[in-house]
């Protein structure tokens, strides 16, 4: 049980190797900690509002993290000096780093007269003060809630606040495929292990499977409360989801009302087979650490926990 944050975490994930874990929240400043032990190596401070999203390239020397304050910031993540800022319209909702670590792709929310935007700059540049995007693309029907990163890196799939999932050609800035995965908006979106198939997490109380390059749709797993994230095992066809009571209509509620519990699934066969609980409030986020042996979760009680599977 990991305490760092004053405000409800938004996003968490660990490098690479998997001996840190990134954390962001209503607050702002992002942490840094060690997935070993849960001793907080450090945070990242520069934000002047509520941070939405992170992200850390492969070789963990960079990190990422949008907020509300209308930026997208760019860190060293050996001294957590901040290393790049670029402003913004409106929220930076979503950012996610190629796996070139080469591109960074960021998505912005509607707001007022302002349309969301998906921008991808690149991270090489020399001065990442002010830069502008290489490539912007405007989606006027529904803001993007969540995004990844295709094969190749020649494409970014998106899910949005309707429910809809679009994958993006960004190099010529056009829509190449859209499918309507679920009746309500998709709050995450998870890459497997191998890239060929992602989870996403949805309002209307579901998770699904899709394949990455076609985006057709292969497993449903079934909730009776909004789930907020899920994940998929590196190393166990397992997968795990987390959401329960919205964290607006929480009031006393028991947490065996509420169903705040992590809740496990069969990657293939659908069935949940377990639960773990310990959060007294909605989980927000989850992750799988790249060992396949732990996972972490954080959630609107404020509180980071690191569970680890005793049986492997």
């Amino acid at each position: 049980m990991l305490h760092g944050h004053e405000r409800a975490i938004t996003q968490i994930c660990y490098n690479r190797e998997g001996d840190l874990l990134f954390s962001c929240a209503k607050d702002v400043s992002p942490n840094v900690w060690f997935s070993l032990n849960g001793e907080r190596l450090g945070n990242f401070a520069g934000h002047n509002g509520a941070v939405w999203c992170l992200d850390v390239n492969w070789q963990t020397t960079m990190f990422m993290s949008g907020a509300a304050d209308n930026t997208l910031k760019l860190w060293d993540v050996s001294n957590g000096k901040e290393i790049g800022n670029i402003e913004v319209m409106s929220s930076v909702r979503t950012c996610k780093f190629s796996y070139s670590a080469n591109l960074a792709a960021y998505s912005t929310d509607t707001q007022r007269k302002q349309v969301c935007e998906i921008s991808i700059i690149d991270v090489r540049n020399g001065d990442m003060f002010g830069s502008e995007p290489i490539s912007r693309l405007r989606v006027p029907d529904s803001k993007v809630t969540a995004l990844l990163w295709g094969p190749l890196d020649s494409t970014v799939i998106t899910g949005h606040e309707n429910g809809r999932i679009t994958q993006w050609d960004m190099r010529v800035c056009k829509e190449i495929n859209s499918i309507d995965a679920h009746t309500e908006a998709i709050n995450d979106m998870q890459m497997s292990k191998e890239g060929y198939m992602f989870v996403t997490a949805s309002k209307d109380t579901t998770a699904k499977l899709f394949g990455t390059e076609d985006l057709v749709h292969l497993k449903t797993y079934r909730t009776e409360r909004p789930v907020n994230s899920a994940s998929i095992s590196p190393t166990q066809d397992h997968v795990v989801l987390g959401g329960g009571q919205e964290a607006s209509v929480v009031t006393t509620t028991s947490t065996r009302v509420g169903k705040f519990d992590a809740r496990f699934y069969h990657l293939v066969f659908e069935e949940e087979f377990g639960r773990v609980k310990g959060h007294f409030g909605p989980i927000n986020s989850l992750a799988f650490h790249p060992d396949g042996k732990s996972y972490a979760s954080g959630g609107e009680d404020e509180i980071l926990y690191l569970n680890f599977y005793l049986w492997l």
